[in-house]
């Protein structure tokens, strides 16, 4: 999750955490030992541990370039994450418009069967959630987290059939890959049944909430006290409280599900030890053979790529509206190149995200820089003394940074605080395909010629209500009398127009 930009903000343990120091703290430690070591040996006894300086310029030179490259390399495919998630804001509002906007609401299909306004609404709003669960489940893919079943993803796609045939039979041999891939034995879909609606806790507005989304509201809206200090502190309601009220079947995981934080994040030198406690523990065959276990997927399960899944889903409705001549075949372009946007953009986000430099590459340059590191205070000890240790520290802290910081960011899709907010940007979509849904297109004669609008200001600044008031009667300006009406009176005012924007706007440069 990204943090503020500003560096002299308002300093967090968030914001302090975003640092490489945790990383780089226990290696930084070590070679300033180095140098400590070989100071003092240096001037306190009789043992001179220098040696001549001739590689360490050529060498550091050297390091500092592939250093430089591999944070430049990282930071490329950081921008490019970025760029592709811009491109999916864009696909996202584009089919969004000409679902919302271009698909009439009052419509029959080739077989002559009317479709209500409402029906029409319906659909079109589906259709426009499904763009909506687009990112999000590009952004669980890219996080490694399988499955549909997410209090941010489920209520967006539950309605997509289930099986082969709708009518049945419901075993687990029919269902569809989107399904079949988040099949668990504990929890069997085919065994499932429709969610009944209830109105039990319904709110003032009709819309019915569960008892845990009650609570988290009721909770959120609580006013603070005056006394209490802690509560001046804005409440901050789940968002997951703006999505469709639907019981699953089975549990829904969390829109987030961050690693937790352990003590080994903050002291990484002590995973050595870790690493050491695990192995012996399989050598010496102590596993707990009795304890619980993870239940296994019994046989190969197909795997379901949820997002093209939702892709295909978009592509079957742009094949409706043709077969049924809904769409304009230039509007029907327009869709098709968005969705395929979305698919394009969804391999170029997976290639980032599932191709990392190479083993060989990485490890070759962090020995590199760790020889370089320890064998830098005997290069320099004869000429800085004891500034020795504090100048190997720096360097360290300096080259090793970077050198995190490249991998840190290499694969900007996890929960690092340096990562990308892909929850802002999922967030965000949602906010603008809601607000896409909210206009209600009308007739542009309905506000266009109203007292509010002002065409042909600056020069007239006559209302549109004004000027067609007589629709007999030519546009004349009323300063121009001497101009032939029509035309070329309204030539005359545009003219001024851009001689008075230019005026007024060229004075404020």
């Amino acid at each position: 999750m990204a943090t503020s930009n500003s560096f002299f903000s308002h300093w967090s343990l968030k914001k302090f955490n975003a640092t490489v120091l945790n990383d780089v703290w226990p290696e930084v430690s070590f070679f300033s030992l180095v140098a400590t070591m070989v100071a003092l040996v240096t001037k306190l006894t009789k043992h001179n541990l220098s040696v001549p300086n001739s590689l360490l310029t050529v060498l550091g030179t050297v390091l500092g370039l592939v250093i430089s490259f591999r944070t430049s390399t990282a930071y490329e495919r950081y921008q490019e994450g970025r760029k592709m998630w811009t491109n999916i804001t864009i696909a996202s509002r584009n089919i969004a418009q000409i679902i919302w906007i271009h698909v009439p609401f009052e419509r029959e299909d080739k077989n002559k069967t009317q479709m209500t306004t409402v029906q029409s609404v319906v659909e079109k709003k589906s259709m426009v959630n499904l763009v909506q669960a687009f990112s999000v489940a590009v952004k669980h893919f890219l996080r490694e987290e399988p499955g549909i079943y997410y209090e941010d993803l489920y209520s967006l796609i539950c309605f997509l059939p289930r099986y082969a045939d709708q009518k049945g039979p419901f075993t687990l041999g029919d269902m569809l890959p989107l399904w079949h891939a988040s099949e668990e034995a504990q929890y069997p879909l085919h065994t499932a049944k429709i969610p009944q609606r209830t109105f039990s806790n319904a709110t003032s507005n009709g819309v019915s909430r569960s008892s845990k989304e009650t609570s988290v509201t009721a909770h959120s809206l609580r006013v603070p006290q005056a006394h209490s200090h802690k509560d001046r502190r804005p409440k901050i309601m789940p968002t997951e409280s703006a999505l469709a009220d639907i019981q699953s079947h089975r549990p829904l995981r969390p829109a987030r599900s961050p690693p937790s934080t352990s003590f080994l994040d903050y002291f990484p030198i002590f995973r050595i030890f870790a690493w050491m406690f695990r192995a012996c523990h399989r050598r010496l065959g102590l596993e707990n053979h009795d304890g619980p276990q993870k239940k296994k997927r019994k046989g190969p399960l197909p795997e379901s790529n949820v997002p093209l899944e939702i892709t295909t889903y978009l592509s079957a409705y742009l094949s409706y509206l043709l077969s049924n001549g809904w769409l304009t075949p230039a509007l029907a372009t327009g869709l098709n190149n968005n969705i395929s946007s979305l698919q394009d953009t969804m391999t170029n986000l997976d290639r980032i995200g599932s191709t990392p430099l190479p083993f060989a590459y990485q490890a070759h340059l962090r020995m590199s820089l760790w020889l370089y590191l320890f064998f830098l205070p005997f290069q320099v000890v004869s000429s800085f003394g004891y500034l020795t240790i504090p100048g190997t520290a720096f360097a360290a802290f300096l080259l090793l940074g970077f050198l995190e910081i490249g991998q840190e960011i290499e694969n900007p899709f996890g929960y690092d605080h340096n990562d990308l907010d892909l929850d802002s940007f999922c967030l965000a979509i949602q906010r603008e395909l809601h607000e896409i849904t909210a206009h209600t297109t009308p007739d542009p004669t309905q506000y266009v010629f109203t007292a509010w609008n002002q065409p042909f200001a600056p020069a007239d600044r006559r209302s549109a209500e004004e000027l067609t008031a007589n629709a007999a009667e030519e546009y004349r300006h009323r300063d121009h009398e001497d101009i032939e009406p029509g035309m070329t009176s309204i030539r005359r005012v545009l003219l001024k127009n851009w001689r008075d924007v230019e005026r007024i706007t060229r004075q404020q440069v």
